[in-house]
Formats: C-alpha cells, structure tokens, sequence
C-alpha cells in the first residue's frame, strides 16, 4: 500500500472541495473557475490556476485523484514539499501554455481570414458568443466560423496536465519501473510507457483520433505538463539538487 504523502493528502482535499462545489452550484463554478479561451468573455487571468483543481465528471476527478495518489506520493518524498509543489504547479502551467498555443494556431489563421473576407470583429465575436450565422454569410465563412466555435468556446478543467507533469517526474526517477493501464494491462517499464503515453497525445491532438481518454480532452495539455516535468525532474536529478533541498 502506497502511504499518501501530506501535501498530495491536501491537494487531493482542495481538488474534493472544489469538486462538491461544482455539484453544488453547477455552471455557475464552471464559469468562474474554469479556463477559457483569452478571447471568449468569461476568461479571468485567475483561471489558469483554479482550472487545475476543476474536473468534469466523477470519472475524471477519480482518476485524476488515484494517478496524483500512486505518483505523486513517492515523488514528493523523493523532492520534498516545496520543490514537489514547484513541479506540480510548473507543470499545470506548462500544461496551458501548450493547450493555449495549440488553440491559438487554430484560431488565429481562420480568424484573419474572416477579417480579410469583410466580417469585423464584433460581427465574428457576436457570432461564436450566440452560434448564430448572421445572414449575408458566404459558405467559406460559415465554415471558418464553425471551424472556430469550439476553440472560441472552449473551456479546461482538471488537474491532469500536474498529474501528467508528476507521472513523468516519477519516470525519471524510477525508469525501470513497470507501469500499466487500466484498458491495457501489460506492464510496461516507464522509460517506455511515459513516451508512449506523450506521443499519442500528440497524435490524438493533430488527428482528433482518442485512444484511451474522452474525445474531448485537452491533449496538448497533458503533453505540455508531460515535458515540464521531466525536463525539471532530469534537471534536478543531473545536478544533484537533492543535496540543496528546499525543504
């Protein structure tokens, strides 16, 4: 049995409570505490943080909550409070920096040709805010419209990109250990079950093809936690840092 470390015990509660608060008030918490697209109306700078602590549904805080149990523990014991929280929160923020870009090299092409065919930005703004195509509107619009709606209107929850970021952290600290998945349980060793994990998230984010997550996930996300964290976990082991702990 995995002994649960104290400040993984307390992310696990902040990621609870926000939880009840979700079922308790509903869209209204989706709306405040989600992260939004910068260009969508309901984005506040304070979301980039307390979308990390948001989830879906209760399959995605479950497993969200068991993947921070199982990895998170033997890596803050490993780094120590500080500079685990350093990589946790690193990682969450790697993880909408990729997610963000990714959109933005969607969105900013359609959206400069929208302006180029006559639409101004009230007009396109009004638009994707109410999903109704204003008459006058060329097939080629419609479609550029239709193809940023669901950029314009995205929101991210969830924790997974911290958790992605802590997962690949452990893999650099343990390499040879065998890990497995839930729908595929054939364990393989980290040092190749983490990679693999990374480059289908990058498959399923330029094709749309899922593999084993929800259509709708924010794969470039778990890519950005993923690379955060075993650049700060391969850094922080090559320089020895566990002879200067932050502790």
């Amino acid at each position: 049995m995995i002994r649960i470390t104290d400040t993984v015990k307390h992310l696990i509660i902040i990621n609870v409570l926000f939880f009840v608060a979700t079922q308790l008030f509903g869209d209204q918490m989706y709306q405040w505490f989600a992260l939004w697209f910068p260009k969508n109306e309901n984005f506040q700078i304070w979301q980039i943080f307390t979308h990390m602590f948001m989830h879906g549904g209760i399959t995605h805080i479950l497993f969200n909550m068991l993947g921070l149990w199982m990895f998170g523990s033997p890596v803050e014991e490993y780094l120590g409070k500080k500079q685990f929280l350093f990589l946790y929160f690193s990682a969450g923020l790697g993880a909408v920096l990729f997610q963000l870009g990714y959109y933005y090299f969607n969105y900013l092409p359609l959206y400069s040709e929208l302006i180029s065919s006559g639409l101004n930005s009230d007009q396109i703004v009004h638009m994707l805010t109410t999903n109704q195509i204003s008459d006058g509107i060329s097939n080629a619009q419609k479609l550029n419209l239709q193809q940023i709606y669901p950029i314009y209107n995205a929101s991210m929850v969830g924790a997974s990109g911290c958790i992605m970021g802590i997962l690949a952290a452990f893999g650099v600290m343990n390499p040879e250990a065998k890990l497995m998945m839930i729908f595929l349980p054939i364990p393989i060793k980290a040092k190749y079950f983490i990679p693999g994990i990374i480059l289908l998230d990058v498959v399923s984010a330029f094709t749309g093809q899922s593999f084993f997550s929800p259509s709708n996930t924010a794969y470039m996300a778990h890519v950005g936690g993923a690379l955060i964290g075993f650049i700060m976990m391969w850094y922080w082991k090559k320089n020895s840092f566990n002879k200067n702990r932050w502790n």
